[in-house]
């Protein structure tokens, strides 16, 4: 059996009439153009400004948003997730996005970081937003084919986040680095900066300490949630279309639950965010663990579709093969027990223990 992706939309909680409506058709255009990159620049471009920021009241719409994305397609959820990302950073910091396409550059990679100087005359300290970028910057997901970035850059001891225009001289990726299987479509090769413009976007500093940093995380995370659910709605088909396999329905069972745990975290998150709560150090842990929940959630989906499906799908039929290794690899944005490690510090310094 072969499926193609549906579009159906993924629901963080109960959404209006029109909401709901405006879900299922952004799920549809997302499945229509699953696996084409450059039809998925063209969605997110006619798309992200239309749609409400994080923080606005509306968050659960926001993720239920990249979850349906994720559930249409990864690779079109992994070209929309930073163009949104980035229209909602640039939001925060009160400037706008103008037209094209944009991708969030913040990684560190291995070797000398990217440098930052000043470009303006004088000695550079207050010279206004004018910046040149120097070095290599790794993981850039489309950086070949993105109209402008955020890249994070060190200016002496500090990080800062800059605008760039990826289309401009001194701007180069790295071709023939990318060898994955998964995501196969999303090069997310290095660039080289040499001398490239670019235009300081907040104080160093900002972009990490800002409550959005979290909220973007968390972002993330629908997405994978996402993935997961057109895994198990696979399981789903496959355990009550045949004669009845009581091991069939035991791994849509697990699925059910873990996929609840992960919504139901996901809809808290929203809403705590929506409240005002999910500032400072509290948004940091909030991310940590709906990032742990979803995580943990999806890698379980996985197993118990690979147990339950056994090696037909993988072999036989492109989207499901195709999903598996997107998801496999999208969720190494988890930094698995580093992150871990880095909750239990949080929860550790922040006073009376939270359960």
């Amino acid at each position: 059996m072969t499926t193609t992706p549906s579009g159906e939309p993924v629901l963080l909680d109960e959404l209006t009439t029109a909401g709901t409506r405006e879900l299922a058709a952004l799920g549809a255009r997302a499945a229509a153009v699953a696996g084409d990159v450059d039809a998925a620049l063209e969605l997110a471009a006619d798309v992200g400004a239309s749609l409400p920021r994080p923080g606005s009241g509306q968050s659960a719409f926001v993720w239920s948003v990249l979850a349906t994305l994720g559930a249409s397609d990864l690779t079109v959820a992994r070209v929309l997730e930073p163009h949104l990302d980035a229209i909602a950073i640039l939001d925060q910091a009160g400037e706008p996005a103008g037209p094209g396409t944009w991708g969030v550059f913040a990684a560190e990679g291995p070797g000398e970081p990217l440098r930052a100087s000043s470009a303006a005359t004088g000695d550079g300290a207050g010279g206004g937003a004018a910046y040149r970028l120097d070095g290599r910057k790794h993981w850039c997901s489309l950086g070949a084919v993105l109209d402008h970035a955020l890249v994070s850059a060190w200016v002496g001891d500090r990080r800062q986040l800059f605008a760039v225009d990826l289309q401009a001289p001194g701007v180069r990726a790295v071709a023939g680095t990318w060898v994955a299987r998964g995501l196969a479509d999303v090069d997310s090769g290095p660039i080289d900066f040499d001398g490239a413009s670019a235009r300081a976007v907040g104080e160093p500093g900002w972009y990490l300490e800002r409550p959005g940093f979290a909220w973007g995380g968390i972002g993330v995370a629908a997405v994978w949630f996402g993935g997961a659910v057109a895994l198990a709605r696979r399981i789903r088909t496959s355990a009550t279309t045949r004669p009845p396999d009581q091991v069939g329905l035991m791994h849509l069972g697990a699925v059910d639950a873990a996929l609840h745990a992960a919504r139901c975290t996901l809809s808290h998150a929203a809403a705590a965010l929506d409240a005002g709560e999910l500032t400072g150090d509290a948004g940091a842990r909030a991310a940590l663990r709906v990032r742990e929940v979803v995580a943990l959630a999806a890698e379980d989906v996985l197993r118990r579709a690979a147990h339950g499906l056994g090696p037909g799908p993988l072999a036989t039929d492109e989207d499901h093969a195709r999903r598996v290794a997107d998801l496999e690899l999208y969720l190494r944005q988890w930094h698995a027990e580093r992150d871990q490690a880095a909750l239990g510090q949080a929860v550790g310094a922040a006073g009376p223990a939270p359960w």
